[in-house]
C-alpha cells in the first residue's frame, strides 16, 4: 500500500469497516474453512444477507469461495490484510514514540506525595 490509495485497497478497507465481515474474518481464522450455512449460524440474520457480506469480502480478496456439491466453502485470504498492516505500521510506531514519550516524562516527574 502506497498510501495513494487504490481501488483494491480501498475495497479492503471498506470490507473491514463492518463489524459482521471482521467476524467472519474471525470465524475464519480460528476455525478454518467453513461453509456458508456454518457461518450463518453466528449470526442472526437472513441468509442473504450474511451473503452479501461475503460478496463483499471475496471482492476485497479477503475471502475465497470453492464449491463442494452444492456446498460453498469459504476460507480466509489473508494476504490484504498484511497490506493494510504494512499501511498501519508508521500509525503503530507513532503512537509507541508518543507513549514512550510520556512514560518518560512521567518517570522524571516527582512524586506527588504530600497530603
Amino acid at each position: 500500500m502506497n498510501g495513494t490509495g487504490t481501488a483494491a485497497e480501498d475495497r479492503v478497507f471498506a470490507a473491514l469497516a463492518n463489524a459482521t465481515r471482521r467476524e467472519v474474518l474471525r470465524l475464519l481464522r480460528e476455525s478454518g474453512p467453513q461453509p456458508v450455512q456454518t457461518l450463518a449460524d453466528h449470526f442472526d440474520m437472513r441468509r442473504p444477507s450474511l451473503s452479501e457480506h461475503l460478496r463483499v469480502l471475496r471482492e476485497a480478496g479477503l475471502v475465497s469461495e470453492q464449491r463442494s456439491g452444492r456446498q460453498r466453502i469459504y476460507r480466509l485470504e489473508a494476504a490484504p490484510l498484511a497490506e493494510v498492516q504494512d499501511w498501519l505500521h508508521p500509525y503503530e510506531r507513532f503512537w509507541r514514540d508518543r507513549l514512550k514519550g510520556l512514560g518518560d516524562l512521567l518517570d522524571r516527574m516527582p512524586d506527588d506525595d504530600r497530603p
